[in-house]
């Protein structure tokens, strides 16, 4: 009997590893002859590097800065041409104190060079859980791109020096790149500017006001009109390219960039389908399986995958805001929430693990 165990992290109190052995010790203690195959994913945002890593990639530290410039240590992982970046390792929200205006992505271009530096003709980016809105603007000063205001100066970094833009200039971007693919994972389908672009629906979760809200989307919109005229390219309106801040926007329009579901891409690079061949169950799940779950989201990727197999799916969660039609659609046979075990909230948000566990030996042999 083969269990496949791919559950995303529960934000904030237990990261994807320590969930999945959470369910893997349930399991064995109720089902000690079971195969079980633990494939934690993620949705192109924190743990997107732990995944490749467990996928065989090698990991590699690189000194770089965070948000506000400081000096950070990130890992990137690299097998062979093909190498994954997290850019919350070097522009996180978790990184610095909230400074909507200034915060850059410089430290994430630092992290591409060494990508390339490291031999990779294929660069993954995750993009969950940035703390800057500059529009990948410090991402392409890193290499090589000048953003000039009318003085013929280099911009400052931050979202908010954007609207000084006069001039993109590209002919010191780093000629590697040229033959570099990259691949911006994501979990959003947001434009860059307007009522759902990156300023308005996330940079008032990374410390903007609604005065600072309205200068970075007209930040970006100036932004966007420079790319269009001196690049050619026009990513304003397109899908993702509000994501991390714009920073999808930026690897479009002066990489060429594409932008995949992040939670897809994991799943591929864990090996999900070659594991959900002949399993008898799959388990997934995160903090909250809700309405967020169904789009894009990790879990619901698993759901599907297991059901494409012909593998019942079981969720686990803290929370569990869908019904069983919902849960039905998404590809899952059941769902469990930890109240079952523990209704009190502040319990389940300090011991997961141990609730997880238990929770995990009661509903699978059910499925079973």
């Amino acid at each position: 009997m083969r269990i496949v165990i791919a559950p995303d992290k529960f934000k904030g109190s237990l990261d994807a590893d320590g969930v999945a052995g959470a369910i893997a010790a349930g399991i064995a203690s109720v089902l000690p002859d079971a195969e079980l195959l633990l494939r934690p994913i993620a949705d192109g945002g924190d743990g997107t590097v732990a995944a490749a890593v467990r996928a065989g990639h090698r990991p590699q530290v690189v000194a770089t800065t965070g948000p506000d410039g400081a000096p950070v240590q990130a890992t990137i992982a690299v097998d062979g041409a093909t190498a994954v970046v997290e850019l919350a390792t070097a522009a996180g929200l978790a990184q610095a104190p909230p400074a909507p205006l200034t915060a850059t992505t410089y430290g994430v271009g630092r992290l591409l060079v060494a990508a390339v530096d490291a031999g990779a003709r294929r660069i993954v980016l995750g993009i969950g859980g940035s703390a800057s809105t500059d529009g990948g603007a410090g991402m392409l000063q890193a290499l090589g791109v000048r953003l000039l205001d009318d003085t013929g100066a280099e911009l400052p970094h931050g979202g908010a020096a954007l609207a000084r833009l006069d001039r993109v200039d590209v002919g010191g971007l780093d000629a590697r790149f040229a033959g570099v693919e990259l691949v911006v994972a994501s979990d959003v389908d947001n434009p860059l500017t307007g009522p759902h672009g990156a300023a308005h629906v996330f940079a008032p979760q990374k410390g903007a006001d609604p005065d600072q809200v309205r200068q970075l989307d007209a930040a970006l919109v100036r932004y966007a009109a420079v790319l269009r005229r001196d690049l050619g390219v026009d990513v304003a309106g397109r899908p993702g390219a509000g994501g991390a801040g714009g920073t999808a926007a930026g690897a479009m329009a002066v990489l060429g960039a594409s932008v995949v579901s992040g939670a897809d891409l994991v799943c591929e690079l864990v090996g999900l389908a070659d594991a959900l061949a002949g399993a008898s169950l799959a388990v997934t799940g995160e903090g909250a399986l809700d309405a967020q779950t169904l789009h894009g989201k990790g879990p619901a990727g698993v759901a599907a995958r297991a059901r494409d197999a012909g593998v019942p799916c079981l969720g686990l969660a803290g929370v569990l805001r869908l019904d069983p039609a919902q849960l039905a659609s998404a590809g899952f046979t059941a769902a469990h929430a930890l109240a079952e075990v523990e209704p009190d909230v502040a319990v389940c948000l300090a011991e997961p693990a141990r609730l997880l566990t238990r929770l995990a030996a009661r509903t699978v042999p059910a499925l079973l």
